[in-house]
């Protein structure tokens, strides 16, 4: 009897840890990635990862890691998966360091950091490189189920005739469609991007892409291989969308070639500070409006006041961040990453003189919208990590997005392999998968298929700069309305594809939630609705494409993440 596999896409720390889920239950599973894993956006991720393992003697519980993460997000995020996300966080951590994570220690005890939006030392972190080390152990994770996709490779790590196979990879192939019908995912299309064959892929789908970094090139820290165009195929097929005009700007990033360098929350947790000189004196602005956390305040909040001195004409037009202060040991134990980036892009020392900081794109908080157990609106399609709509509501509290990811995928995993029932199993062996037209087994994809597979460049720009236009740190309805406008006349170009069109599309659903949610909260401040307005707005905001127009919506938090 042919088995049935699960497809994920996607290969970074969300994609990783579905595919370990899977395989420790004895669940074939096939691991799409436009990149090897070494590649993916979680290798980038500086800070650390959050758990109350309480090793720092202040009585950190799960609870109170709850209570920061919600007033974090402003109470926009499903409190019943919250609590699932923090009260797993102690046990995804110790399942890291038995894995081999290099995690800070003091002896036989893990160091804990401070990190912003949090009153208790909960980061745990690898000096400022702990993406790098959590994907470096998930790698190896997998490569004890892992044989390559001729099916004649041995395991990597472990002679475990059991295990051989589970997970068969499929590097340099991106998504190119869903096979949906009748509500219900059947399978993915897949290319590759050396040879051009195309595949469908049967089964189940979890989507581990990330978030649309891609939509705004040289805007983000994220890497634009993080394209967006698997959200924008999921979006064009009428999967719901939540949470769009939430995207998070973090205080510290520098420019460089192509993207924004990240200068890491951990400098202001192990003491950095920010400042502003003010009639020629210099003025540390944070500690000053916030005493309890000064410069940990949550990103939104640093970066709306970084915004709001700037406007102030007794202030120069600059924020740097001080990390001159900062004694040799942390620079050597914890920083020392850090450091060498500043000094290799910027030329400036950090131990020795301020560096010059400024908000940039960081994180996306919408995605798509999941459920608790991290469902779709399209049964038998899943979603995990930055693509999903989980866990952060309206602003991301640093530390979380690794343990939201890890944690994400296991669930995303759990759900699909407890879906997978004894009928969906002798449904799918009688039916055969058409896949769409532009499959094919040989190498001859036309060349108006692949660029129908692909953005256009001149497309990408305009779109960036509109979408940046509309959704600064501050918005307004004349700029979004403005935006709208802009994008409308784009949509009309000619020169456009298949996929710009549905990338527009997604564009289109950023706008439009931020044009509907008339209040500030988090990450969306309108100076239009200055208030935050718990009432009409402490609800999901929900963007579905109905083959016709975008529809926006408001739903309550937590019962309307859960499917019947």
């Amino acid at each position: 009897m042919r088995e049935r596999k699960i497809t994920i896409i996607g290969a970074g720390l969300a994609g990783l840890s579905a595919a370990v889920k899977l395989a420790e239950q004895n669940i074939d599973c096939r691991l799409v990635s436009a990149q090897i894993s070494e590649r993916a956006q979680s290798v980038l991720a500086e800070g650390g990862i959050n758990a109350a393992l309480d090793v720092m003697g202040e009585q950190d519980t799960a609870n109170e890691h709850y209570a920061d993460t919600m007033a974090g997000g402003v109470y926009l995020a499903d409190p019943g998966a919250v609590k699932e996300l923090t009260g797993h966080a102690p046990e995804v951590v110790r399942r890291l360091a038995e894995l081999g994570v290099p995690f800070a220690m003091n002896g036989d005890h893990m160091i804990q950091r401070n990190f912003g939006g949090q009153k208790k030392k909960r980061t745990a972190f690898c000096k400022s490189s702990t993406g790098k080390a959590l994907m470096t152990a998930m790698i190896d994770e997998v490569r004890k189920y892992e044989r390559e996709p001729d099916g004649q490779g041995e395991l990597a790590v472990r002679n475990d005739p059991d295990a051989a196979g589970r997970i068969r990879r499929y590097p340099h192939h991106v998504l190119t469609d869903l096979l949906i019908e009748d509500g219900h995912c059947r399978g993915a299309v897949v290319r590759d991007t050396y040879t051009d064959q195309t595949m469908a892929l049967e089964g189940p789908v979890i989507l581990a892409f990330g978030g649309p970094h891609g939509l705004l090139p040289g805007q983000t820290t994220g890497t634009t291989a993080n394209d967006g165009n698997g959200l924008a195929i999921a979006f064009s097929h009428g999967v719901e969308a939540a949470n769009l005009e939430f995207l998070q700007y973090h205080p510290t990033t520098v420019q460089i070639s192509g993207k924004r360098l990240l200068i890491s929350e951990a400098a202001r947790g192990e003491g950095g500070r920010l400042f502003v000189k003010r009639s020629g004196e210099r003025w540390y602005f944070m500690e000053d409006k916030y005493p309890e956390l000064g410069n940990l305040m949550p990103r939104d909040v640093v970066s709306r006041e970084m915004a709001a001195v700037l406007g102030d004409p007794s202030c120069k037009d600059q924020v740097y961040l001080d990390m001159t202060g900062l004694a040799r040991e942390t620079w050597k134990k914890k920083l020392p990453d850090l450091r060498e980036e500043v000094r290799h892009y910027l030329r400036i020392d950090p131990a020795e003189e301020p560096v010059p900081v400024n908000p940039g794109i960081h994180y996306f908080m919408g995605g798509l919208f999941v459920d608790s157990r991290h469902r779709t609106s399209i049964t038998g399609l899943y979603a995990a990590g930055e693509c999903a709509c989980q866990y952060h509501g309206a602003n991301r509290l640093g530390g979380n997005s690794l343990l939201g990811a890890l944690y994400g995928g296991q669930a995303a995993a759990q759900t699909a392999v407890e879906e997978m029932t004894g009928q969906d199993r002798q449904r799918e062996e009688k039916r055969t998968v058409e896949p769409p037209s532009a499959w094919n087994n040989g190498n001859d994809v036309s060349l108006k298929q692949r660029e129908n597979d692909t953005a256009t460049p001149q497309i990408t720009e305009r779109v960036m700069q509109i979408l940046m236009r509309a959704l600064g740190i501050v918005r307004d309805a004349g700029m979004i309305e403005q935006g709208l406008r802009e994008l409308e006349s784009v949509c009309s170009d000619r020169t456009c594809t298949e996929t710009d069109r549905k990338r527009m599309l997604v564009a289109e659903a950023m706008l439009r939630s931020a044009l509907e949610r008339k209040e500030s909260r988090g990450a969306h401040q309108r100076s239009d609705f200055p208030e935050r307005n718990d009432e009409m707005y402490q609800k999901t905001t929900v963007a579905q494409w109905d083959g016709m127009q975008i529809r926006i919506s408001f739903r309550e938090i937590g019962k309307s993440y859960e499917k019947a």
